[in-house]
């Protein structure tokens, strides 16, 4: 289910055949599915389904869908051994039901969303917080992203007729993936719901003098529609449809603003939800493959992903039963490996309340309070979850994908995190270091930097302590640049880690290489604690390489700190 949507991230915290297999449009079949009939994995080696596909027939089951080139048959059956007997075929290695709950009779014969009416458009398009938050209002002026470039939108659907949208959407990229066979009818991509249409927003609504400004207003956006209705759920053949359609129509960047239904964390102990796991794992290998870089929400459970111990939401399809977990238990795509895990923060930079956090499981985090966009029939509205910050990282990864055209995904996942702000930790569950924690992983990401001229996201960091002596002489810490060819960029972001109490006292500087000196704090903050902060220095006449020094000097009695760590990036 969608991350804007429940507790884990259900509750509403407000709120081409194609290379990969069989793919093809859905056609209405003959009669709904008898009662009982459910959806199965069936997973065999790539490009090695033709045997699995003749046992299925033969077994009882039918192929509904099938993924060729991963090796992933989705299978419909209403025997309750179909699972037991195919796990003992030749070639078939996992097996399992992707629902506990029988497939609707909208399968079938799946209805066209109907295009909503639309507003009058608005008149005004006001600058949002969380764009400034990020500095996307500042890239606006250098890099408002390549038409070259498509961002999926894996969700409930989008209005392709919105008024700040229609013009970066592309139909022809388009379709529907619920139910977990490809429909490129066309309208099978519309919101189902509102959630889907509200990340395209977020990602790229035009920068048009109406509504709102996405993060990256020049780029192209594309729907997958994998929710189903009547139910809204977003089951496992329906993300492995659409991760498969990503990488076959060359999309840069997907968001993935929910989790895979029914199971909130997937066990490979049980049969059903590891053939899960490998399926969806497979879909997203697949698509980074092909060039995509997979973004996706962390979830609303406020819950230690790196400290997994109980689910009591799963299975969401029929009657939920608490079980023990283990951190082997992913949930999905969010965990699957290559994919970047976006928390929500607030716009005071801090933990969003609902926020899922944990070490080495957030990646980046991005702004998810009160975000404002669009809605279907041209209108507008504020949603929260992780399902808002998610899109944030999408458009500033679409931004850099305009910037550096031929950065493969594992390159833009690293300049992401090179590029990011530096959050300190903001509460007593946070641990790590400012440079990188489990709240809020590498940073806050920077729209800015992405489509900087200087060389994007090279940076240098100090990480020994020096000791600032109370109402005394400055000291200094060094970093040495090399590599960086020219001079440093007009937008040279100089992040400080500096820990003393009464902020007041303190003047702070930057030295570049030709001692040329940069004021960043003088005297300023009064008596709070500490200056962690990334400052914006205009170092565009300074050659980049030579020892840059971060100078700091103690003008008043009473108090003493140091420097925890500073970092240049380029």
């Amino acid at each position: 289910m969608f991350l804007g949507s429940r507790s884990r991230l259900r509750t509403a915290v407000i709120a081409a055949a194609v290379g990969a297999g069989v793919l093809t449009a859905a056609t209405p079949a003959a009669a709904a599915p008898l009662a009982g009939t459910r959806s199965y994995l069936v997973i065999t080696a790539p490009n090695g389904t033709a045997g699995a596909k003749e046992a299925i027939g033969t077994n009882g089951g039918t192929v509904f869908s099938s993924y060729d080139a991963i090796g992933v048959i989705v299978a419909h059956a209403n025997t309750t051994d179909f699972a037991s007997k195919m796990r003992t075929v030749s070639g078939v290695q996992k097996v399992g039901a992707t629902r506990t709950s029988d497939i609707p009779a909208e399968a079938a014969n799946p209805p066209i969303p109907a295009a909503p009416s639309q507003a009058t458009p608005a008149t005004s398009e006001p600058l949002r917080t969380d764009m400034t938050q990020i500095g996307a209002d500042k890239a606006w002026a250098i890099n408002q992203g390549s038409p070259s470039v498509t961002v999926g939108v894996l969700d409930t659907g989008v209005d392709d007729l919105h008024d700040d949208l229609k013009e970066n959407f592309l139909a022809s990229k388009s379709a529907s993936c619920a139910y977990g066979k490809l429909d490129t009818r066309a309208g099978s991509w519309r919101d189902t719901d509102t959630h889907g249409t509200h990340v395209a927003g977020t990602i790229a609504a035009k920068k048009n003098e109406r509504g709102m400004v996405g993060v990256a207003p020049g780029v192209k956006i594309a729907s997958v529609r994998i929710a189903e209705k009547p139910s809204g759920l977003f089951f496992a053949e329906n993300t492995i449809c659409a991760l498969v359609f990503s990488g076959d129509q060359g999309f840069a960047v997907t968001n993935n603003s929910y989790y895979t239904d029914p199971w909130l964390f997937n066990c490979p102990d049980n049969a059903d939800q590891d053939a899960i796991l490998e399926g969806v794992k497979r879909a997203v290998a697949y698509a980074e493959g092909k060039g995509v870089l997979n973004v996706a929400a962390a979830g609303n459970e406020n819950y230690n992903l790196a400290n997994k111990t109980r689910d009591t939401t799963s299975p969401n399809d029929s009657t939920p039963v608490q079980r023990n977990i283990t951190n082997a238990c992913l949930s999905v795509p969010t965990e699957v490996s290559g994919v970047v895990t976006v928390s929500s923060i607030t716009s005071g930079n801090g933990k969003s309340s609902f926020s899922n956090y944990g070490t080495d499981k957030v990646h980046i985090a991005a702004p998810g309070d009160s975000v404002y966009s669009t809605v279907p029939g041209g209108r507008y509205g504020s949603k929260s979850g992780t399902s808002m910050a998610s899109p944030h990282v999408a458009g500033v990864a679409a931004l850099l994908k305009s910037a550096n055209p031929t950065a493969t995904p594992a390159q833009l996942r690293q300049l992401l995190a090179t590029q990011a702000d530096d959050l300190a930790c903001t509460d007593s569950r946070c641990s790590g270091t400012t440079a990188k924690n489990n709240f809020f992983g590498e940073g806050r990401v920077d729209a800015l930097a992405a489509v900087d001229t200087g060389t994007p996201g090279t940076s240098f960091e100090n990480t020994a302590d020096v000791s600032i002596p109370d109402n005394g002489a400055a000291v200094t810490s060094s970093i040495t640049v090399s590599g960086v060819t020219g001079n440093a960029p007009a937008t040279l972001k100089v992040g400080v880690d500096i820990q003393h109490p009464y902020r007041g006292d303190l003047v702070v500087d930057l030295i570049a290489p030709d001692g040329t000196v940069y004021s960043l704090s003088n005297r300023s903050g009064g008596s709070a604690d500490n200056i962690v902060q990334t400052f914006t220095v205009n170092a565009s006449s300074e050659v980049a390489n030579g020892v840059w020094k971060l100078r700091v000097q103690d003008v008043a009695s009473a108090d003493v700190g140091f420097i925890n760590s500073w970092k240049l990036t380029f």
